[in-house]
């Protein structure tokens, strides 16, 4: 079977300090860093024992920056190369070293990146970006539609690569206006899946069919969101709890959720890139990236 698995570990520590995050600068000690690396080489270990029978799509969402940890770039080295693993994704803040990517079978690994003006300079994060390009890296870019963020959105914009996409997650929280949500559609015109939660109670999703979440203990949920668990990985007993069910949340703002809903087309629109958020086309932005309208 086609199974993608949504993995998020006990890691919890990053290296920078993003004042929408709760988990900025935040510090694992030595014994929280030990457990989460057995862990991984855990579901690593499960996802290599796999076989032919199993296709898996794999994407790493840790609370922290994985890949500054040396477990994470190998996990994604070694499962990239695996040939029943279709692909394996990260999000990272690209903080990292990017040498380590010589190692992975580039046809499986990419990455998901996201760009935190004030938190790394930009010409630093921009010519880490070119350098994957250079590498020829699967890889998008994103910010978070903070008014403050427009001006370096609207730069790193006109800075990539045209293949690259870029894609602006709603700030949590935020209602925008239409001239603000105009505003970020000219930078993303698929802004406007992320501009509203999405209605999902009683609505068809892959979530606990295809799509599962698994977290360092091996316990299975149909996604992030529904705590209630589905079986464990480890012992097989998830797979029987595996099929078609409505979503039990009133509503999806996430996009590593609701692009998993079957009532939105974007298995099509981020078809081949749907772990590392790179659509089968990447979308024409307006010239300019927008008018120049202040969001405060």
């Amino acid at each position: 079977m086609d199974l993608t698995l949504l993995y998020r570990g006990p890691l919890a520590s990053c290296d920078y300090d993003c004042p929408y995050c709760p988990f900025a600068k935040r510090r694992d000690t030595g014994e929280q860093l030990r457990a989460d690396r057995a862990a991984l080489e855990r579901f690593t270990d499960w996802a290599r024992q796999q076989g032919s029978d199993d296709r898996l799509s794999i994407l790493f969402t840790p609370w922290g920056e994985g890949l500054v940890r040396s477990w994470y770039r190998r996990a994604l080295t070694e499962l990239s190369r695996l040939p029943h693993v279709r692909r394996v994704a990260i999000q990272t803040n690209l903080s990292c070293r990017t040498d380590w990517l010589e190692a992975a079978d580039l046809d499986t690994v990419a990455l998901w990146c996201t760009y935190h003006p004030g938190q790394t300079p930009y010409d630093r994060f921009l010519g880490k970006c070119r350098d994957l390009a250079g590498r020829g890296v699967r890889f998008s870019v994103g910010v978070v539609g903070q008014p403050e963020h427009l001006d370096a959105a609207r730069r790193l914009r006109a800075d990539l690569p045209g293949h690259v996409y870029l894609w602006v997650n709603a700030a949590e929280g935020r209602a925008y206006t239409d001239e603000e949500a105009g505003t970020w559609t000219g930078i993303d015109p698929l802004f406007p899946y992320s501009r509203h939660p999405h209605a999902s109670a009683g609505l068809p999703c892959r979530t606990g069919e295809s799509v599962v979440s698994v977290d360092g203990a091996g316990t299975v949920r149909r996604c992030h969101f529904v705590p209630a668990p589905l079986g464990n990985l480890y012992d097989g007993s998830f797979r029987a709890a595996l099929r078609p069910r409505p979503c039990p949340l009133t509503a999806c703002d996430c996009h590593i959720g609701y692009v998993h809903l079957n009532t939105l087309p974007l298995y099509d629109v981020f078809a081949g890139g749907v772990l590392e958020r790179i659509p089968a086309a990447v979308p024409a932005t307006a010239p300019g990236a927008g008018p120049r309208l202040s969001l405060v």
